[in-house]
C-alpha cells in the first residue's frame, strides 16, 4: 500500500467521468448457511437489552420522559469478518519457516512478525489478537485509489479454469487492460453471481468446481504480480486464486495457497475475496472501459485479521 501515492490517487480520481457508482459488495449474509468454509458462519443480528432486560428493538423512549414520542432500535452483530465480501490483511496467512535458521521452521508472517508472539491465538495473553498486521494498517492507510479489470467470466464463463501468466497476459492485451504501480487489480470471474442465485443454500462442492481463478503455482505469474507494483488482487471468487487440487502435489512441503504466500507473507500485497462485479463489468465493457475509481476501506478494527467491506467502483 506504500505504493498508493497522492499522485496516484489523483490519476484515479480522474477516471471518473460519468459520477455513476456500482456497489461491489455481496450482502453479507451471503453465501448462506455454513458457507464456503466450515470455520465460517452467517452474521447473526441481536436486539441489545438494557440493563434491567428491556429490549432496545423497538423501544419507546416515553418509558423515559412521558411527553417523549421517539421509538428507537439498537442492535448487535456476531460476525465472522472473512464470511462474504473481505478484505484479508497480512496477518491473515503467514508460513512455517525457519526464520532463526536453526533448522526447525516457526510460524512467521509478513516483515518477520512470529506466531505466539506479534500473533497470538486464544490462549495468549488478551488473545485472539495481531498484535502486529492488523486489519487497522489497512483501513488507516486510505484504501481508495484506480480500480483495473480484467474480464476471466468473459472468456471462460463458469468452467474451472487456472489462469497463470500466459492466459492472463492473454486476457489483458486482448481487453487493452493495463496495470500499473498502485493499481487494485480486479478480477471479474462470475462466481460470486453463482453464490447469489443460490440464494443462500451455497453448494460447496459446485462452487469450488465452477469458474476461473489464478494459478497460484505458476512462478511467471508470481513474478509478474511482484513487477507490476500493484496494491492488491481483488476478486469475485472465494480465495483469488484456483482452490482445485489443494493438496497439492509431490513429496515436497509446499503451501496449499500458493498465492496466499506470496501476496500476504513474501510482498505485502493484500488479497480481497468475494468481490461483486457483475454490474460494474457490464457497464466497463458497454463503454470500452476497465479503469475505474475504487474506494474501498475495511473495518478499523484493530488486532483483526480480515475485515468485511462495502466497495464502491465510481465511474
Amino acid at each position: 500500500m506504500n505504493l498508493l501515492t497522492p499522485a496516484r490517487r489523483l490519476a484515479a480520481v480522474r477516471e471518473v467521468r460519468e459520477g455513476e457508482v456500482f456497489s461491489l459488495s455481496l450482502p453479507l449474509d451471503y453465501p448462506g448457511g455454513p458457507g464456503l468454509w466450515e470455520t465460517r458462519s452467517a452474521p447473526k443480528l441481536i436486539a441489545t437489552h438494557f440493563n434491567d432486560g428491556r429490549c432496545a428493538y423497538p423501544f419507546h423512549m416515553s418509558s423515559y420522559a412521558p411527553r417523549a414520542t421517539d421509538v428507537v432500535c439498537d442492535d448487535a452483530v456476531t460476525l465472522c469478518l472473512q464470511y462474504s465480501t473481505q478484505w484479508d490483511a497480512l496477518a491473515h496467512c503467514g508460513s512455517e519457516f525457519d526464520a532463526n535458521a536453526d533448522g526447525v521452521p516457526e510460524a512467521v508472517f509478513y516483515n518477520g512478525y512470529r506466531g505466539g508472539e506479534d500473533i497470538v491465538g486464544p490462549e495468549g495473553e488478551a488473545g485472539p489478537c495481531a498484535r502486529a498486521l492488523g486489519i487497522e494498517n489497512l483501513a488507516r492507510a486510505g484504501v481508495q485509489g484506480r480500480g483495473v479489470l480484467v474480464d476471466l467470466h468473459r472468456e471462460f464463463g463458469r468452467t474451472p479454469a487456472r489462469v497463470g501468466y500466459e492466459a492472463l497476459m492473454r486476457l489483458m492485451a486482448a481487453q487493452r487492460v493495463e496495470v500499473g504501480p498502485g493499481d487494485f487489480l480486479c478480477l471479474y470471474t462470475g462466481f460470486a453471481d453463482l453464490v447469489l442465485e443460490m440464494k443462500k443454500r451455497p453448494d460447496p462442492r459446485v462452487l469450488h468446481a465452477s469458474c476461473a481463478g489464478l494459478d497460484g503455482r505458476d512462478e511467471r505469474l508470481q513474478r509478474w504480480i511482484e513487477e507490476s507494483g500493484v496494491v492488491a488482487l481483488c476478486a469475485d471468487n472465494a480465495a483469488v486464486e484456483s482452490t482445485a487440487g489443494l493438496a497439492g502435489t509431490g513429496s515436497a512441503r509446499q503451501a496449499l495457497l500458493p498465492l496466499h504466500e506470496l501476496c500476504l507473507f513474501k510482498l505485502g500485497i493484500h488479497l480481497a475475496e468475494l468481490w461483486y462485479f457483475r454490474e460494474l463489468a457490464a457497464w466497463l465493457a458497454a463503454h470500452d472501459r476497465n479503469r475505474f475509481l475504487l474506494t474501498a476501506p475495511p473495518l478499523d478494527l484493530p488486532g483483526a485479521v480480515g475485515s468485511p467491506v462495502t466497495p464502491l467502483a465510481t465511474v
